[in-house]
């Protein structure tokens, strides 16, 4: 009974303007504000969060947090999880696959904002790319992921992002 009142907590997370949450396939950004707006005589309120890297607005209701995925940071005491994922060796990472194959699997991926996905998708196509020429749909989700990456581990470790491409370079540098 415990493990579901979690979650249902969870799901209820409410943020203020000022929190920073990440928003799937886009990543870290701040909640500016929290407006109301009234469609077909309901009024309905929003989060207004600006994401960091792109600057782009995105409004998202407030009674749809869980489904659009829109959470915390990760916590800091997570972070060696997300490193162990991504020094994982997989075997045969998607090479039999046809690259849109592989596109698919990883785009979904992305977008269900699991930090521990996104990790999944980087080592993939980071060992992918040891190996091949990635495809340029590849290279692109191979740039979403460290951009998603870097970004939120450097916020939840409150450090500067180069240091953190440089952890994740140690990490595959060390597999090598």
């Amino acid at each position: 009974m415990e493990a579901k009142q979690e979650i249902i907590e969870e799901k209820a997370r409410t943020f203020e303007a000022g929190d920073l949450a990440v928003y799937p396939a886009h990543g870290v950004g701040r909640i500016e504000a929290i407006e109301s707006k009234t469609f077909n005589g309901e009024q309905h309120d929003f989060y207004i969060m600006k994401v960091l890297e792109s600057s782009m607005v995105i409004m998202i209701p407030t009674s749809n947090v869980a489904s659009v995925g829109l959470r915390d940071i990760i916590d800091k005491k997570e972070i060696p999880k997300v490193y162990d994922i991504m020094k994982e060796k997989q075997e045969g990472t998607g090479e039999n696959q046809t690259w849109n194959r592989r596109y698919r699997e990883y785009m979904d991926k992305i977008k269900t904002g699991s930090l521990y996905e996104v990790a999944e998708v980087f080592r993939d196509l980071s060992l992918l790319k040891l190996n091949k020429d990635l495809s340029f749909g590849e290279r692109k989700l191979y740039d979403t992921a460290q951009l998603l990456l870097v970004k939120e581990l450097s916020t939840a470790k409150d450090t500067d992002e180069q240091t953190i491409i440089s952890e994740i370079e140690s990490l595959f540098a060390s597999e090598s």
